[in-house]
């Protein structure tokens, strides 16, 4: 099959890879686009682990603000060296990163960083849910990690679904811009703060008070 530069723009827009490698995965998979991304994210992954023991000390706060000014985020986002943390690329994934925590609100960056504490409760919120759901008892365990996993994915910022393309996750963008650039990038920490958050509203206080005046 003949691999038009249509094709190739196309995937390397999905995947962030050159365009060699757009082109020569195209041909072997027969010009099929989703097969080809699949492929790519493979070998991305795969130039990516080889990195993840390097030092990445630089890179970008990036923010983002919504909602006129009622939600703020600040996310630092490292690589290794400066030239790449001031190329378009890498200025694009903070945009972006940012943009997700303000929309989907995670509270970790990765699994491996979910306090024991946290997981514990989340365990026994499901074990009780489960239970409620008279659930048998020799699946029900099977039942509360499928919950956990889903639960996690939910939670942690890079195993999110990246809000402008269901087909991808953070981590595939992490991992995309990492084989593309050829340096470790890493999402260290964010925080996201919200107008009013954790605060009792006027409302529920002014309930509160007739309440009480009128027992």
């Amino acid at each position: 099959m003949a691999i038009s530069m249509e094709m190739v723009k196309e995937l390397r827009e999905r995947t962030g890879a050159g365009i060699v490698d757009c082109k020569n995965i195209l041909a072997e998979t027969n010009g099929d686009i989703e097969k080809a991304v699949q492929e790519l994210q493979k070998r991305g992954i795969a130039k990516a682990a080889k990195k993840a023991g390097r030092i990445a000390a630089e890179g970008l706060i990036g923010h983002y603000i919504h909602m006129g000014g009622r939600v703020a985020v600040l996310c630092e986002i490292n690589c290794e060296t400066d030239f790449v943390s001031r190329g378009d690329d890498f200025r694009t994934l903070c945009e972006d990163v940012s943009m997700q925590i303000a929309a989907m609100n995670p509270l970790y960056v990765r699994t491996d960083e979910i306090p024991a504490e946290d997981l514990a409760r989340q365990t026994e919120i499901f074990t009780a849910q489960v239970i409620d759901e008279g659930k048998p008892a020799n699946i029900a365990p099977k039942i509360v990690d499928g919950k956990l996993a889903k639960w996690k994915k939910e939670v942690c910022l890079v195993d999110q679904i990246f809000i402008k393309d269901d087909q991808k996750t953070i981590n595939d963008l992490v991992t995309a811009l990492t084989a593309k650039t050829g340096e470790k990038i890493a999402i260290r920490r964010f925080a996201r703060f919200e107008v009013g958050e954790g605060l009792a509203k006027r409302e529920n206080n002014l309930a509160a008070e007739v309440a009480a005046m009128q027992g």
